[in-house]
């Protein structure tokens, strides 16, 4: 019989990959719904899958990081749940709700190599343009408008940047003002892709005390994430390579046969750096 429980594990003595099982037998609370949820999702390029079969539950109100290599359809799948992707198969709800009733309930921090800096924008106009989705693109902004836009400056502690071009703003500030810009936008869930990629170590730690004190009010974020050492301070891991090789928790899925399964060989010399790293062999600052 299929297990009861809301997340397969995955044993060290059975190492396959999972699916997560839903028990049809739950009551659907809204405390039961995951943030989002997917169900056989398929996904192509120029008719080349790059998802596969995709069935995994996310849960709500947690840090959840999809971890796979490059070309693992990470990126993908965040576009799929965006609804920006056709599917080829399966099915998107988030918060129980179909993707193309959803994309309220969703604000988007994209990649920064992905943002025109040259586009002349301040900080709280950029952040402004949360709140898009309640004014609309030509709507009249509204003095809560503006009081909502200082208060998530406020909370990312740019608010002293709020006159300054975007372009002037180093990599860590620059995702600061995107968070904020999710958070002007009241969404429940937020996406983020890649947001530690480019930032020193001082700019992550501090990006991660904010997500932390998001995380801590309730907020459901989800996170494209290459950094495997970083996979321990999150609540719920999603190893990803066109399909789900492992979902759960750290302790449930971050392990060498899961591991070994979603790098394949790369992951010989990903350990072998992050063991030079440890150790200090390689200056990170060069």
């Amino acid at each position: 019989m299929e297990s009861k429980e809301t997340r397969t594990k995955v044993a060290s003595q059975d190492v396959r990959p999972i699916e997560q099982v839903q028990s049809s037998e739950r009551s659907e609370t809204q405390a039961d719904i995951p943030a989002v949820s997917c169900r056989g999702v398929t996904v192509s390029y120029m008719q080349k899958p790059v998802l596969r079969d995709v069935t995994v539950d996310i849960p709500k109100g947690k840090l959840s990081s999809i971890t796979g290599p490059n070309g693992a359809g990470k990126t993908t799948l965040l576009r799929a749940i965006l609804g920006l992707v056709p599917m080829d198969a399966g099915e998107i709800r988030v918060l129980g709700h179909p993707v193309e009733m959803s994309r309220r309930l969703i604000a988007y921090v994209p990649q920064t190599e992905t943002v025109d800096w040259d586009f002349p924008i301040t900080v709280e106009e950029v952040v402004m343009m949360g709140r898009y989705p309640h004014v609309g693109a030509l709507g009249r902004i509204k003095s809560e408008d503006r009081t909502v836009v200082q208060q998530a400056l406020v909370t990312v502690g740019m608010e002293e940047y709020s006159k300054r071009h975007i372009r002037q703003l180093s990599g860590g500030q620059q995702q600061r003002v995107f968070i904020a810009r999710a958070l002007a936008q009241q969404a429940e869930m937020m996406i983020l892709d890649e947001p530690f990629t480019g930032i020193d170590a001082s700019t992550e730690q501090a990006l991660f005390q904010l997500i932390g004190e998001l995380t801590k009010q309730g907020k459901t974020l989800v996170i494209v994430n290459h950094n495997l050492s970083l996979l321990e301070r999150f609540d719920f891991v999603v190893l990803l390579n066109e399909h789900v090789i492992g979902a759960g928790t750290p302790e449930e899925v971050v392990t060498p046969e899961l591991l070994q399964m979603t790098y394949g060989g790369r992951m010989v010399l990903i350990s072998h750096v992050e063991r030079m790293l440890r150790e200090g062999s390689i200056d990170v600052r060069r």
